[in-house]
């Protein structure tokens, strides 16, 4: 049922898509924070390999590696398995079941109004997202979600508007359905996720379709090759030139990894010329060295078999907890149950 027992930790869901290896952005913007919450939550967290499919359905040839990858970078930041569940979307088929159950009685309007539906529309330039995939993907969040009766949904504020349809469609169902007189899907509530502002090395925002990512498994060399093209103040044109390391991308990654006293030193030496840009970039190459090794290093101290091992067990969790809900699911819908 949708009461949770008060003397359990409040349980959340989260996830992201297989589309390569992750890079600093996805690590500031999720995985940080989700490493932090398993001491307080009951944790989920999976490689939504089907949500891969609403954009790149046309070419899935690179999905299953991708998720090895990302379940090795999960791995390697610091998410336990012995704390958080960790699965892969496919594996666990009661989130398709539902999914299609919810269909049902989603509203066509509500899918539509995603504020994400029209943008990725006009920003995937070059591809086909007339599907009825892409247009449902949110409800397959939703499902995702729902299938584990999650109370939070760590997100950022760009996805607050699917908690919120995940919240509709939750009201809609317990509007039609329930058990026993109660209601079966709880409502889930955004748990913000604490955004850092992260500039790729062009400047704008960390993401792979730009192509300015700083990965978490790139080595030294290769950190301090990204951080030497990286865009600066525009102001600072010469070396005599005075800058401001709150207009510069690479002040920002200071902020964000430096030291105080090398903060400092980037300050002082920026607003009066006394550093050069080159300079600068190396002491902020240091700070993200420090951060990326040891990630290097658990990601490095798991074996294939290790890795098969943590999702088998992982994956039956999963199925076992979704099944619990789909039991209540088909109930309340008067359908004949599963097997």
């Amino acid at each position: 049922m949708a009461e949770q027992n008060p003397n359990s930790r409040p349980r959340i869901l989260s996830g992201m898509r297989p589309t390569g290896k992750l890079h600093l952005g996805n690590y500031m913007g999720a995985l940080a924070n989700w490493v932090k919450l398993q001491d307080d939550y009951e944790c989920y967290f999976f490689i939504a390999d089907w949500h891969a499919l609403t954009t790149d359905y046309a070419d899935t040839s690179s999905v299953l590696a991708n998720t090895q990858d990302v379940i090795l970078d999960y791995l390697a930041a610091g998410l336990d398995p012995g704390r958080s569940v960790l699965f892969v979307q496919n594996k666990v088929k009661q989130h398709a079941e539902l999914f299609l159950l919810l269909g049902m009685i989603t509203s066509l309007g509500w899918l539509e109004r995603v504020p994400s539906y029209k943008e990725q529309q006009e920003n995937l330039v070059g591809k086909d997202l007339t599907t009825y995939g892409f247009l449902g993907y949110p409800l397959l969040q939703a499902a995702d979600i729902l299938i584990y009766q999650a109370q939070y949904v760590p997100v950022g504020q760009d996805q607050v508007a699917h908690v919120e349809l995940t919240r509709e469609v939750a009201r809609r169902f317990n509007q039609f359905y329930k058990l026993d007189g109660k209601d079966v899907l709880p409502e889930p509530e955004s748990l913000l996720t604490p955004s850092p502002k992260l500039p790729g090395t062009d400047g704008r925002k960390m993401s792979k379709s730009y192509g300015n990512t700083i990965l978490l498994t790139d080595p030294e060399p290769e950190v301090r090759k990204k951080l030497k093209t990286m865009v600066t103040d525009p102001a600072r044109i010469r070396r005599s030139d005075p800058g401001d390391p709150d207009k510069c991308p690479v002040g920002d990654l200071h902020k964000l990894f430096s030291s105080p006293g090398t903060l400092g030193k980037v300050y002082e030496g920026c607003r009066s010329a006394g550093i050069g840009c080159i300079e600068c970039k190396g002491w902020a190459a240091d700070a993200l060295v420090q951060i990326l090794l040891p990630i290097q290093e658990r990601r490095a101290s798991f074996s294939e078999s290790d890795v098969k091992n943590i999702l088998d067990d992982g994956n039956a969790r999963a199925t076992r907890r979704a099944e619990q809900t789909m039991v209540e699911v088909r109930a309340a819908m008067k359908l004949a149950p599963a097997g």
